[in-house]
């Protein structure tokens, strides 16, 4: 009786160990990347914008949910869990009815739209990418997998910001 007992006992054990690495191996291997937008962004607060040049030759506004204006205000970092920034990408273009007013070519604004680009924090569910996840939508869809895969290396080089670039604009 005790050899079945001590059996059943290491039969448990293993199963425990087994089950406890492959949780471990499903949370290693979890997305990284955000496949929906967030709801409501476009009523979020504005933290910055961005003039960004070379290929990609645009113009960003940030905006951030109330977490993330929360900390922005405080200068908490790292950024608390919850906080979502969002980035909202355009071409800019002459405007030729402002430059016809001031006489000369000076003014651009938002021509249409290139992408718009999320990061949200949830230190546990994005362990593998210091706790960031990162979006990249373009037209409302997704962008491929490869595209993401560029943003943790870019932005952790940002350590010191906790992977954010854009500073607070107040």
């Amino acid at each position: 009786m005790r050899q079945i007992t001590f059996l059943l006992a290491a039969v448990a054990i293993v199963a425990g160990v087994v089950a406890l690495r492959t949780g471990a191996a499903d949370a290693q291997a979890a997305p990284v990347f955000v496949t929906k937008i967030p709801p409501g962004y476009r009523d979020w607060r504005v933290i910055s914008v961005a003039h960004e040049e070379a290929n990609l030759n645009s113009f960003a506004v940030i905006l951030g949910n109330d977490v993330a204006i929360k900390a922005y205000r405080e200068g908490t970092l790292p950024f608390p869990n919850g906080t979502i920034i969002a980035a909202l990408h355009y071409r800019h273009v002459a405007s030729e009815e402002n430059n016809k007013i001031f006489g000369q070519a000076q003014s651009f604004v938002a021509g249409a739209p290139t992408n718009i680009q999320f990061m949200v924090k949830d230190s546990r569910e994005y362990a593998s990418t210091g706790g960031w996840g990162f979006a990249h939508f373009n037209d409302g869809k997704p962008a491929e997998e490869a595209v993401l895969k560029t943003c943790f290396p870019c932005h952790q080089r940002n350590q010191d910001r906790d992977l954010v670039f854009t500073r607070y604009a107040p």
